[in-house]
């Protein structure tokens, strides 16, 4: 049966399959640079001559013509997290610049791929709660109960995120309700004597909501001189992690229970550590909606990263902070070819396999501290004080280190090797021509 009549004209059908790939990508994770680098190779493709300018929630398109051009205004954010979306987006420009699909077949595979689904709620949630257990393993939970109650606590709230994206697309409630109702469970938890482990029941299941893609796409916009975006991205990482303390701290306060502002992680066989780190892996790579046949892969790097760090603080002696240095340089330097052989965003798929070295625990605690500290009609000892400022200072310092860690290697690569060297010729030819005739302006320079 012959495919239906395309509708549009040519240049309005081939601006629109351009403006749909660049609000796929940018909406679901890919970074600015891959964005703009992807949409300039599809437009030279298409034989346009274009400008791309990133904005937080839009993009322009100008499109340069001797009759004087136009512009499209796309309205999207870059809120999303989807690795299946993106690959399929950059499979189907590809095709395009090879010339194996005209612009009609691929706008309609675009309309396609903007419609598929989530992973299913059964998968989600089992991934959630696994993942979340085997975050408990890896800072030193060892009784039974405990996980299983972290477990179900993590399913539950990954249920209650997807009915709640249901009810509004608002990005800050959906952490908000998962974290209350994980400090809900570790407050009747603690109530009833079921586990010593309070302040893992609790912060384990907050910590599967931790942003990390939206923190390495806005460290990395930073590092490119793009200022506003790389901003606008921080900003929307942080207030969610502020909404996910917010969540924990409320549900534990309905229960007459507080965070311990304290602790120490008890010490991790290796085979568990590295076993439990290749589940959370798994677990986060489920998240972000990577298919299956491609899961192994960072769930290797991940284990492997895991390993490493854990040899240089068991066995090197090196700090928490050193050892994410370690393991995240690893990482960047693996998965930066990798994530671009398999089409995958840099940032989601750098961070499934280092999620399980998030200091979620310092952030936790950190916000619990400073509660105390502002509660009135008692005074805190100076010890909480100190103890605020040993999380906040090893949780930053934490972060930056996975971040120094993850952005340098594919900094360096994609200077030293660039990407029209792995690039099929007929890629090649495309990225050559375009970078002729089109122009790329990103916040506006």
């Amino acid at each position: 049966m012959p495919p239906a009549p395309d509708p549009l004209p040519n240049g309005e059908r081939e601006a629109s399959l351009i403006s749909a790939c660049a609000s796929l990508l940018f909406a679901n994770g890919q970074t600015t640079y891959r964005t703009v680098s992807d949409v300039q190779r599809l437009a030279a493709a298409l034989d346009q001559q274009v400008t791309v300018l990133v904005n937080w929630d839009h993009l322009i398109i100008r499109y340069v013509r001797r009759d004087g051009g136009f512009h499209d205004n796309v309205a999207v954010s870059p809120i999303g997290v989807d690795m299946h979306k993106v690959a399929s987006t950059i499979e189907t420009i590809d095709k395009v610049c090879a010339g194996q699909m005209d612009p009609g077949s691929a706008l309609r595979e675009l309309g396609a791929i903007a419609k598929s689904p989530p992973v299913s709620v059964i998968r989600f949630a089992v991934m959630a709660g696994s993942g979340a257990a085997a975050l408990a393993v890896i800072f030193g939970s060892a009784h039974w109960l405990s996980l299983v109650l972290i477990a179900i606590s993590a399913g539950a709230g990954a249920c209650l995120r997807r009915w709640v994206a249901g009810l509004t697309h608002n990005a800050f409630v959906q952490p908000l309700s998962a974290a209350l109702l994980a400090g809900i469970v570790g407050a009747i938890a603690a109530r009833a004597e079921l586990s010593s482990s309070l302040r893992l029941i609790a912060v384990c299941p907050c910590m599967v909501l931790v942003p990390g893609p939206h923190l390495l796409n806005g460290a990395i916009d930073l590092v490119r001189a793009r200022i506003a975006l790389g901003i606008a991205r921080l900003v929307l990482a942080g207030l969610i992690i502020l909404m996910v303390c917010t969540g924990l701290l409320a549900g534990l306060a309905l229960g007459g229970v507080s965070l311990p502002v304290s602790g120490s992680s008890a010490p991790v066989p290796f085979a568990y550590d590295v076993l439990a780190a290749g589940i959370a892996v798994a677990a986060y790579g489920t998240f972000f909606s990577m298919p299956w046949r491609t899961l192994p892969v960072p769930v290797a790097i991940g284990m492997v990263a895991h390993a490493t760090r854990w040899v240089a603080i068991t066995i090197a002696g090196a700090s928490i902070e050193m050892g994410a240095l370690v393991a995240c340089l690893l990482v960047g330097t693996v998965v930066t070819p990798i994530a671009d052989k398999m089409r995958m965003p840099f940032a989601a798929f750098a961070f499934a396999s280092v999620v399980s070295l998030i200091p979620g625990v310092y952030l936790f605690r950190m916000a619990s501290g400073l509660v105390i500290l502002a509660s009135p009609g008692g005074q805190a000892s100076p010890s909480v004080l100190l103890d605020v400022i040993s999380d906040g200072s090893t949780a930053m310092l934490v972060l930056m280190a996975m971040t120094f860690g993850l952005i340098v290697p594919k900094m360096c690569i994609e200077s030293f090797y660039p990407r029209q060297a792995r690039q099929s010729p007929i890629q090649r030819a495309a990225t050559e021509a375009a970078n002729d005739p089109v122009r790329t302006v990103v916040d506006g320079r």
